[in-house]
């Protein structure tokens, strides 16, 4: 299990967005499906989806050199 550090924000730092480009247009949509949290250590992010109505927690980590 990776250990992360909460942040004590209760303001997201990060919007999520899917980005869909529609037939003929010129810009994409950008749809707002969550928000998200930095970690305090700056190496990871909690989300905070909403995908068909459902509230989905995810935590992003960075990748890690593996020990020898």
């Amino acid at each position: 299990m990776t250990t992360q550090t909460e942040t004590n924000s209760k303001v997201p730092t990060h919007t999520v967005y899917v980005v869909k480009l529609k037939d003929g247009a010129d810009k994409p949509d950008w749809i707002k499906v969550g928000a998200a949290w930095e970690h305090g250590d700056k190496d990871g992010l909690n989300l905070s989806l909403t995908i068909l109505g459902q509230d989905v927690p995810v935590t992003i980590r960075k990748n890690k050199p593996k020990a020898n």
